[in-house]
């Protein structure tokens, strides 16, 4: 029997797919969800603030993946079930057929690509067609997008220009543009627009590339310690974040600037201390997206990014150079601009495709070589 399966395994994936599953609830649709464990701890709560139910299969263990070492057991550990496409189809996808979502670009998007195909599914990408158009930065998404967009079935572009990245790999009859990213609805979800507020400013950093790097670090705890004195600054404290700068003796210094230090809260208070913020400088994509649809200034902690939200308007890319960094703090609202309006329903584009890959068995059939 065909089916939808939804495979996820970290915060972002949750919530901007939570919009998704909501909807298959509201028509009554079966469906079955699969949790990689990269994330399992803090996945649990996020299904809680969600709304969202109990997975069928759990894979990976009860903790979160928070280092290089610690996600390549977890990978490896999931990556062997590869060797045996009856043990996949039955302990994971219960043996039912149809079609796998993935989303974005972390290692459960790839390990979640790798076993539906191992069991024969379809395999659906969201967030196709992002490209930073560098495979060290970010790494390792810009290689997990470029291999999971080649063994997708369908591919939705949140945007005009990640359609044009697919039409250029060649992938536009897999491609379906959709009128946004799922991210517009879960915000919609969680933030009321017409209730203004102010608070401190937001800082969050998160990725490899910049938690590996010793200068990148310290490089943002002296903006952080500028900003600090001049405004109230909040740091919002992913648990490998705080393990570096604890282990660089920056996290004492942060405090002593007079910087809140906080762990992670729920998406909801994020996005109300977000839209509250007079600046945001932070190195997560979905962040930058959020911004992007609230206007608020926003500076990337970032090389580059795959993602055109806010770009060019409310968004910075710092590149690291110090004089983007220095007119970005020095005035920052110059940047801010007017939120967006927050309508349209990509879900909805979504759940009718799937369904109509579903109702097609010669679509499901036509997997990409």
């Amino acid at each position: 029997m065909d089916t939808i399966h939804i495979f996820l395994g970290t915060k972002a994936q949750y919530i901007k797919t939570a919009p998704l599953l909501r909807l298959l609830v509201q028509r009554g649709l079966d469906y079955r969800l699969i949790d990689s464990g990269q994330h399992a701890r803090l996945s649990a709560s996020m299904r809680v603030e969600l709304g969202v139910r109990r997975p069928d299969v759990v894979l990976g263990g009860v903790n979160d993946v928070t280092s290089i070492g610690g996600a390549m057991a977890w990978s490896a550990r999931i990556g062997r079930r590869l060797w045996s496409a009856r043990s996949v189809r039955h302990d994971i996808f219960g043996n039912r057929g149809g079609v796998c979502v993935v989303h974005g670009d972390t290692p459960s998007t790839l390990l979640a690509a790798l076993l539906a195909r191992r069991a024969g599914l379809a395999v659906a990408h969201l967030e196709a067609g992002l490209r930073s158009h560098s495979l060290r930065h970010p790494f390792p998404e810009e290689a997990i997008r470029l291999m999971v967009m080649r063994l997708s079935t369908r591919l939705f572009a949140p945007d005009p220009t990640a359609m044009d990245n697919l039409r250029s790999m060649g992938l536009a009859e897999r491609a379906v543009l959709l009128s946004g990213n799922t991210v517009i609805e879960a915000l919609d979800e969680s933030l009321h627009l017409t209730q203004p507020s102010h608070g401190p400013a937001i800082v969050t950093m998160h990725r490899v590339e910049n938690l590996t790097s010793r200068r990148r670090v310290e490089r943002l705890t002296a903006t952080v310690e500028r900003l600090a004195a001049t405004m109230p600054v909040r740091f919002v404290l992913h648990t490998p974040t705080q393990e570096t700068l604890a282990r660089m003796g920056l996290h004492e210094r942060l405090t002593a600037a007079g910087v809140q230090m906080i762990p992670l809260v729920s998406h909801t208070d994020f996005v109300h201390m977000l839209a509250a913020a007079p600046l945001v400088i932070t190195d997560g994509g979905s962040i930058q997206e959020e911004c992007a649809l609230l206007g608020v200034p926003t500076m990337l902690w970032r090389a580059r990014t795959e993602r055109p939200d806010g770009i060019g308007a409310n968004v910075v890319l710092s590149g690291y150079r110090p004089r983007t960094i220095e007119e970005f703090v020095g005035e920052p609202e110059r940047y801010r601009r007017k939120p967006r309006d927050l309508d349209d329903r990509p879900s909805e584009q979504i759940l009718d495709e799937l369904l109509t890959l579903i109702a097609a068995p010669a679509a499901l059939v036509g997997l990409p070589a």
